[in-house]
């Protein structure tokens, strides 16, 4: 019985103990929130709870805070504290604990809060699926379908990409577009911010003059940064290139690279810019350059579904045949 007793008083101090560690936001309304505070930027907290998802808040709505996380408070273009705990203040303000003075800071001057991210993650995946289709039903009939792929795991020093992306597209029942484009990226981190990029991709298109294209890349790259509200990496790769044309012609080459990478989410992460892409410039004259990019905005209908537009534009001008092709979508998909 005394036994069971002890277990009882451990378990009931670790719940509370947990339940200590919950961030607070107290509403001028009256109301409190539990959870865990994500990001503030753009005037929006997020705050992620456990009854109700995560919730999106207007920090003008907001009374004051109080977290135990170590927080990364950025007042303005140059002034940037990481706090080891907030503490309630009075309304429209919060107590910032940094191991010197307390400092009492109105809400109103926080730009941006947000969880400092480790340099070696134990794990973290993130991705996004989007489908597009567009039918036509006039003089001309058109379907048009798209299926997009991107994910995202990070573990330790090693961070895995994989981007799949399929398009077909018909018109009066004749084949106009059909593509197929995988790679898969494998970044080892040697610091914080550099890292040793290997690359490679297949791209298939069943129409163009170009046929298929292989291409193995090796480099290094910079992470200028990686945190709560996006990320922009850049790599120079040097690339092995292999291109099929429809005329049975093949061409090998290397090529100088630059890659890269970039997501910035707005008001309270509802909405995300992001842009990747590559441009190269081959080491022969057969061949100009190859460009390959994108550039899009996603909407999020809640924590997991979002509206996407991007653009798409793939370029090759080669004296064996070119590629010109330019995609203009708005698709629906889901993100994690």
């Amino acid at each position: 019985m005394m036994r069971f007793f002890n277990l009882f008083v451990v378990a009931l101090s670790l719940f509370f103990s947990l339940s200590a560690q919950a961030d607070t936001v107290w509403l001028k309304n009256g109301d409190r929130l539990t959870g865990t505070i994500l990001v503030l930027d753009g005037g929006q907290l997020l705050l992620k709870t456990d009854y109700a998802g995560t919730v999106n808040l207007d920090i003008k709505k907001i009374a004051t805070l109080e977290s135990e996380q170590h927080l990364l408070v950025k007042l303005d273009n140059f002034t940037t504290q990481t706090s080891k705990a907030l503490r309630p203040a009075p309304d429209g303000s919060v107590r910032l604990q940094n191991g010197g003075p307390e400092q009492t800071i109105a809400l109103a001057d926080i730009q941006q809060l947000m969880v400092p991210r480790p340099i070696i993650e134990d794990l973290r995946w993130k991705g996004n699926i989007s489908f597009s289709a567009d039918y036509k039903r006039r003089e001309n009939n058109s379907d048009d379908y798209g299926l997009d792929v991107s994910t995202e795991l990070r573990h330790g020093l090693w961070r895995h990409s994989v981007d799949t992306e399929y398009d077909y597209e018909t018109k009066n029942s004749a084949k106009k577009t059909e593509r197929f484009e995988a790679s898969y990226a494998l970044d080892r981190f040697i610091t914080e911010r550099w890292f040793w990029k290997n690359k490679a991709k297949y791209t298939h298109d069943h129409l163009e003059e170009l046929r298929r294209q292989y291409v193995y890349g090796t480099g290094p790259g910079f992470q200028f940064w990686d945190n709560e509200l996006g990320g922009l990496a850049v790599s120079a790769l040097l690339n092995h290139n292999k291109f099929k044309f429809d005329t049975g012609e093949q061409q090998s080459f290397n090529a100088s690279t630059v890659s890269w990478n970039y997501n910035r989410y707005l008001s309270g992460k509802s909405f995300e810019l992001y842009t990747k892409g590559e441009f190269g410039a081959p080491f022969i004259g057969d061949i100009d350059y190859v460009f390959d990019g994108e550039a899009g905005m996603r909407y999020k209908l809640n924590s997991w579904a979002a509206v996407t537009l991007r653009a798409e534009w793939d370029k090759v001008s080669s004296k064996y045949g070119d590629l010109n092709d330019r995609r203009y979508v708005i698709g629906v998909g889901v993100g994690w």
